[in-house]
């Protein structure tokens, strides 16, 4: 029986029953908090005694699997729970009680991926420390730049990734308002106490997924970032860059060349990141168009978050078992790093010093460097302290 057979006296045809039913069972362990929650409303308006409430705590606690012929976890829930069930669902929809559970999921998800990202930062920090004064190339347009030495670089990775672990935590902070108390829309005669941190207007309470959006919004842009750096990976595992070398335990061979170690783990995070983008893109879609306050388009505001959690988790445990298995070419690096070319910025900023015009110390070194002549300065310092700098970042990442 659905919780609306009362209105609608046919069955439903089963192409539409599937069509409707919602893909909701990983939020069975959040809409159960909503629940017992709102059971403790209930029993505080003398609308549950003490006994249905500790009923309701012993089968809430007890809960198996969902069962695959329920409508949804809301309707499994109150199945479960018997008679006592009939009267759980009094001033509440599954309106409100979908976003509490949501907002839930979120927050644990949000904590998640903050605890995997200081995993993966704790690794890059551990090369970079060691890898402090490594003379590496830098590049822009991939073409070697200026020199810096590889503990710079791999602070840039965490500097990335620490806006992500802030974007992640704004997202669990849009989803701690509670929208309990709104019911379908309009809130309820019943004399509920509000639930802690209510929000403020019921319609909105039903209708938001901004907060949805904004982790879908942190996990695009983590995989923007984690593309970023397996695609750097990539590079540098390359037998033409010969800068890093692949951990076994986090690489795989070819069927058929034998020779082959392939950076699969930096491919896959790279490759993913089109699908992180894309849940973004079509949840905003779907949501752009909706009038307040619930609609049954924000069903699909599930299989976006639940599979971009899972691709979070995923990813960033991976990397970091690739991260800390990386061991550098150092030899390889210092080789790349000892071009003369990638001085040539120094030279002209040597001449300005002496009182050049900087455009004009720009066309003699270009020039010298056209017709073969270039020579490289002595070297000056550019840099900052690339071992302080890595002890703060890592007393950051420690908090």
């Amino acid at each position: 029986m659905t919780l609306w057979s009362g209105r609608v006296a046919t069955e439903l045809a089963p192409e539409v029953w599937e069509f409707l039913r919602a893909p909701d069972d990983e939020l069975l362990p959040y809409d159960v908090q909503g629940t017992l929650l709102h059971a403790e409303r209930l029993h505080a308006a003398g609308l549950l005694d003490a006994a249905e409430l500790a009923e309701v705590r012993e089968k809430l606690a007890g809960l198996g699997a969902p069962d695959p012929a329920a409508e949804d976890v809301h309707s499994f829930i109150e199945a479960a729970l018997g008679e006592v069930g009939r009267k759980i669902h009094a001033g509440r929809s599954r309106n409100d009680q979908v976003a509490a559970a949501m907002r839930l999921y979120v927050q644990e998800a949000c904590a998640e991926a903050e605890t995997a990202l200081v995993r993966l930062a704790r690794a890059i920090l551990e090369h970079a420390e060691r890898e402090a004064d490594t003379p590496m190339p830098g590049y822009t347009h991939l073409q070697r730049a200026q020199p810096v030495t590889l503990g710079h670089h791999l602070l840039a990775w965490t500097e990335m990734l620490e806006r992500d672990r802030a974007r992640f935590r704004f997202a669990a902070g849009q989803a701690a308002p509670s929208p309990l108390g709104a019911g379908a829309l309009a809130g309820s005669t019943l004399p509920l106490p509000p639930p802690p941190n209510p929000m403020r207007n019921s319609l909105d309470a039903v209708a938001d997924r901004d907060f949805v959006l904004d982790y879908l919004y942190a996990a695009a842009a983590l995989f923007t970032h984690l593309s970023r750096i397996g695609e750097e990976i990539v590079l540098w595992a390359s037998r033409e860059f010969g800068f890093a070398r692949l951990p076994e335990r986090a690489a795989t061979g070819s069927s058929m060349m034998p020779q082959k170690l392939n950076p699969d783990v930096a491919e896959l995070a790279r490759g993913k990141a089109g699908a992180a983008i894309g849940r973004l893109a079509g949840l905003l879609a779907t949501i752009k168009g909706l009038p307040l306050a619930y609609n049954r388009d924000l069903q699909e505001d599930k299989a976006p978050l639940f599979a971009a959690r899972r691709d979070v988790a995923g990813a960033l445990a991976a990397l970091a078992v690739l991260v800390t298995g990386l061991e550098f070419e150092r030899e390889r690096l210092a080789d790349a790093a000892s071009d003369p070319l990638l001085r040539a910025t120094d030279a002209a900023e040597a001449l300005v010093r002496a009182g050049v015009p900087f455009r004009d110390a720009h066309e003699q070194v270009a020039s010298s460097v056209r017709e073969g002549t270039f020579e490289p300065p002595p070297p000056a310092p550019r840099l900052p302290d690339v071992a302080a700098a890595v002890a703060e970042a890592k007393e950051r990442w420690a908090a």
